[in-house]
């Protein structure tokens, strides 16, 4: 072999060498080892909190009353399954499942959580998606609300203690301030709440997660559509419990291999959630 044949030779080598261990190292599931890599939660079965009344998130089957779908159930089903994790889902209220993870009734909130500083104050998160905001209004928008700045005057609901609710307060001081009229801001405990304001015209509006005001105006446009949406530049993550470090690390690595074998995206796909809010699998405990 001539030395440029030789050196051609090791180069190829030297690269699949290198191939071969990115494979290696590639995150893959492995619910097997259970019991090796995360020892606690070996027999142990996890539950996981969510509202069937958020659409595309988590909602029943219109084809089974008794079964559970939607991006974020799909997702954590996935990641759960990966890890070999045994798994149950607690339904309650939104607004309820937040204190229940944080009491210890529930081990994970999974439900279209929005991370913030002050809810991070109690829990972990594993962030995997970027939101926005839409306001929901009645079919053909009547009031013509265009946007968060065209408010004034109108009466806009949002959940209680959620993102959407202390943007619309502080656009009541903006109006107030510039002498126009305020906006009266109605917060609900739950979605179903919020959506019967805006159906029964008691809200001209409902502000909430981007993915859930067009679904439900895609899906019933003879009732609702979405009157304006913002990019908000906020994360969304299954929360637990602060100190809950297995668990946690359990959730993260699983998420990196469902994310890794293209799955978080096809499960968007499914629920009509645009694949590139997808967000690289991160834990957040601050």
């Amino acid at each position: 072999m001539t030395a440029k044949g030789w050196t051609s030779a090791v180069a190829f080598a030297l690269a699949l060498g290198v191939a071969g261990e990115a494979l290696a190292q590639a995150p893959a599931c492995e619910p097997a080892k259970l019991a090796t890599k995360y020892p606690s939660l070996a027999g142990k079965t996890i539950k996981f909190g969510a509202d069937p009344q958020t659409p595309p998130y988590t909602m029943r089957d219109g084809a089974d009353f008794n079964k559970i779908i939607g991006a974020d159930t799909d997702l954590a089903r996935a990641v759960f399954d990966c890890q070999g994790i045994k798994y149950e889902i607690f339904l309650g209220g939104w607004s309820g499942l937040l204190p229940a993870t944080i009491s210890g009734q529930i081990d994970v909130f999974w439900n279209n959580l929005y991370y913030t500083a002050e809810r991070a104050k109690q829990v972990d998160y594993v962030l995997y998606m970027q939101a926005g905001t839409g306001a929901l209004t009645q079919a053909g928008n009547p009031k013509k609300i265009g946007g968060l700045d065209q408010t004034c005057g109108t009466t806009a609901a949002a959940g209680l203690g959620t993102v959407e609710d202390a943007a619309l307060k502080k656009e009541d001081e903006k109006c107030k301030a510039a002498g126009k009229p305020g906006v009266t801001v109605m917060t609900y405990p739950d979605l179903a709440a919020g959506i019967r304001l805006v159906q029964t015209g008691r809200a001209d509006i409902m502000m909430t997660d981007l993915a859930i005001v067009e679904s439900l105006a895609i899906d019933n446009p003879q009732t609702y559509a979405r009157a304006f949406k913002i990019l908000t530049g906020f994360t969304i993550g299954a929360a637990v419990k602060n100190g809950n470090d297995e668990l946690l690390k359990a959730i993260y690595e699983g998420l990196v291999a469902v994310q890794a074998s293209g799955g978080q995206k096809a499960i968007f796909q499914k629920y009509k959630i645009d694949p590139d809010l997808q967000v690289a699998a991160e834990i957040k405990k601050d």
